[in-house]
């Protein structure tokens, strides 16, 4: 239990990764507040098979989804994942303005803010901050570049925002999983491609949502007070 005593908010936790990160940090002692966008029965889901978390729904296309994500947490705030995300598969030729200012305000402004309000409520010394990035913005894959684009904008925000708060003691990782087991995966991608992306990793399959969620775990924990500013490829090998 070593999150005992300790409050998180995670994004997007009520389903795939997000919904694994809730899970294993409850189950390492934290109190949890997870946000959901417009499914509010996985939402529930969550509720009942985690007991002692909490959900709050918050659309973070939209600005004030912010607050609404951090009413729950304003009496103190431990842990922050932001992992929330839209993944539209989407050509350059198909690009508009609109979809660009959609996906930069769910993923990269709503993430930059959330920091900037967690490290404001965290206490000196232990605090943690942990970005869900992704393998493809060293992998770039045809039709995410909106989605990888976003995600390197959250990369450089850990790596700055490491720098600024490591004096507080304040730890500010990345994790870049490579392609896991989501609705999400299969939504945005076609069979073949899962298939040699399986093959292609050391391991010789595709990642779990646990798999990511262990990871979490570990530079959400004390054992983590020596790394910040780094991205773990968490990808079974794929890219070594």
């Amino acid at each position: 239990m070593a999150l005992n005593g300790r409050t998180a908010l995670v994004t997007g936790g009520s389903r795939g990764i997000g919904r694994a990160i809730v899970t294993r940090l409850a189950r390492d002692g934290a109190r949890v507040v997870f946000t959901y966008k417009e499914n509010e029965a996985a939402a529930d889901e969550v509720l009942r098979a985690v007991p002692g978390t909490r959900a709050v729904r918050a659309d973070q296309e939209r600005p004030e989804a912010l607050a609404e994500a951090f009413a729950p947490v304003r009496d103190g705030l431990d842990i922050l994942v932001n992992n929330a995300a839209v993944n539209p598969r989407m050509p350059l030729a198909e690009l508009t303005a609109a979809e660009f200012d959609r996906v930069m305000a769910a993923n990269a402004r709503f993430g930059a803010l959330a920091m900037r309000e967690a490290a404001a409520l965290m206490p000196d010394e232990g605090g943690r901050i942990v970005n869900i990035s992704t393998l493809n913005t060293a992998v770039p894959a045809p039709g995410h570049a909106l989605y990888c684009a976003s995600k390197a904008v959250l990369e450089q925000f850990t790596r700055v925002a490491a720098r600024e708060l490591g004096p507080r003691g304040i730890t500010v990782n990345a994790v870049s999983p490579g392609a896991t087991e989501t609705d999400l995966l299969h939504a945005t991608n076609p069979p073949e491609a899962l298939v040699q992306s399986a093959a292609f990793t050391a391991l010789q399959r595709l990642g779990r949502p646990e798999d990511i969620a262990a990871v979490v775990a570990f530079l959400a924990g004390p054992d983590a007070a020596w790394v910040t500013g780094q991205n773990i490829r968490a990808t079974g090998g794929l890219l070594v």
